[in-house]
């Protein structure tokens, strides 16, 4: 029988491989010619030809570093002798654009979801308590977690009530990028396809002012979502009480809702990827973007985020753009990214974390190249700023930073009601109101972790099953999840303190 090989190769012009376990020094690597010439760890790069001194590192046919000393072949590929560099990038804007093979829509999947008035599709029944600031943080958990458990319980077809807390909403500009982003992100929870009903809380005083939100959205009240603040309603113990009355008329409302079939179209996907590895751009997110690419055949939307992780890849993201608008509208964030880090003294390449180095990830570029991949290969048809009403159908992008928590709640803003997250090390995440899948790039950490992953794909990399195999799994999971089977997350009961607004600006 033959045996499965020690690397993975990604493209014949690579000049490195990647081990698909820890390799010991002296180790022939079949079908490359090589002997290691010391210990390369599982999901690390080792050279198979000689690199000269200030050479590019190339992985996916594509330029992920610079070496920093002539590298042997069979030698270690990481931080030590690989960094960043500055290079020509074509942008080759639309050359990829091809027709999308759209599934006829008598033969698109359904899922069993809730249909909103105004026709938005649910995967979950919620109630939210959402805090306008943090001064009214507190008194949202409170109201949750003093509900009589007895009477939520009479309605079976609410999946709970649920305290949307942060930290900020005030010490704040009350113009510009940070306060238009709050606003947004607020406004996107407040009419969330996942929740039934919203009460929205302030304390009164604060610069984020319910008044100037529901005005600026042209939100009213209504059985689905009602307002009140501290201040005018007398304190802490009097806001419980009026809470509880009204989420007595909440749940009422709520639990008339039932599951129904809805067309698969009317997903969208939030594509995440957080604690990654060597593994990535390999097994899960490119199994993730076949995943994308399925749910856009069948008339989906799937929203690909984390700015600072598509650094360096952005032109495989351009040549796929509908229009040169599009592009623009996504090399411009690049660009404010750019200045946003060096105005605050940092820089793009302050990624990867040190577990992403562990996992065998020496550069921004190397891991924004794994990154793209969860996006598929669909075209490109929109770009949004973070939170912003997504409206078009397809493969979307959303400005967002690389911190998991606040990606994903930009991407939920914008309406996704499913969230797909890929993981190498092993991220423990759930994001309430929308289900959150995981999917762990590794066999190891998986059997490691099987508690907290949906699926595996470390079974590309050990040669059992193909990207598209994978692909396809995750993508019948997520109808699963749509129509309420528990992901992991949710049988663990995570979620409830995942909702972290991107904070843009001075903190006043």
């Amino acid at each position: 029988m033959p045996t499965t090989p020690l690397t993975v190769r990604l493209n014949p012009a690579d000049n490195v491989v990647v081990a698909r376990v820890d390799i010991l020094e002296r180790t022939p690597l079949g079908g490359e010619d090589v002997v290691t010439a010391e210990p390369i760890p599982a999901g690390h790069k080792v050279a198979t030809r000689p690199i000269a001194r200030g050479a590019p590192i190339r992985k996916f046919d594509q330029i992920i570093g610079f070496a920093t000393t002539d590298i042997a072949p069979g030698a270690h590929v990481h931080v030590h002798n690989c960094t960043m560099g500055e290079f020509d990038r074509d942008h080759a804007v639309g050359q990829d654009v091809r027709p999308v093979a759209m599934v006829p829509e008598a033969e698109r999947p359904s899922f069993q979801g809730y249909l909103r008035p105004d026709g938005r599709a649910g995967t979950r029944n919620y109630i939210g308590i959402l805090s306008t600031v943090n001064c009214s943080a507190s008194v949202s958990k409170f109201i949750v977690e003093r509900f009589p458990q007895d009477e939520l319980a009479r309605y079976p077809n609410v999946d709970g009530i649920v305290a949307i807390t942060h930290g900020t909403g005030c010490g704040m500009a009350d113009r510009g990028d940070g306060y238009a982003a709050l606003q947004r992100t607020l406004w996107g929870f407040a009419k969330h396809a996942n929740f039934a009903s919203i009460l929205m809380i302030g304390l009164g005083c604060e610069v984020m002012q319910i008044e100037f939100l529901t005005e600026a959205y042209g939100i009213t009240p209504g059985p689905h979502f009602r307002t009140m603040t501290l201040q005018d309603t007398g304190g802490t113990r009097r806001t419980i009480e009026r809470a509880h009355a009204m989420l007595r008329e909440m749940l009422l409302h709520a639990d008339r809702f039932r599951r129904q079939p809805i067309a698969a179209s009317e997903l969208t996907l939030a594509l995440q990827c957080g604690g990654s590895d060597g593994y990535s751009g390999i097994s899960a997110n490119p199994a993730l973007g076949h995943c994308a690419d399925l749910l856009v055949r069948n008339g989906g939307t799937a929203i690909l985020a984390e700015t600072p992780e598509i650094y360096g890849a952005e032109h495989l993201l351009t040549r796929r753009a509908v229009s040169p608008a599009i592009a623009e509208k996504l090399l411009a964030r690049i660009r404010w990214w750019e200045d946003y880090t060096a105005r605050n003294g940092g820089e793009m390449n302050n990624n990867p974390s040190p577990g992403n180095k562990k996992g065998g990830l020496t550069t921004i570029l190397e891991k924004s190249l794994g990154a793209a991949a969860k996006g598929g290969t669909t075209n490109l048809t929109e770009v949004l700023h973070y939170a912003e009403p997504c409206t078009r159908r397809g493969f979307v992008f959303m400005d967002s930073p690389g911190y998991d928590p606040a990606s994903v709640t930009g991407q939920v803003a914008s309406g996704c009601n499913v969230v797909a997250f890929t993981t190498g090390r092993g991220s423990c995440f759930g994001f309430k109101p929308a289900p959150s899948i995981k999917i762990a790039t590794n066999t190891a950490m998986y059997r490691r972790m099987v508690e907290d992953m949906d699926i595996n794909a470390g079974t590309i990399v050990d040669g059992e099953e193909t990207i598209e195999q994978v692909g396809r799994r995750i993508f019948d999971l997520v109808l699963r999840v749509a129509s309420g089977e528990p992901s992991k997350s949710e049988a663990l009961g995570m979620g409830d303190h995942e909702f972290v607004p991107w904070q843009i600006g001075a903190v006043m």
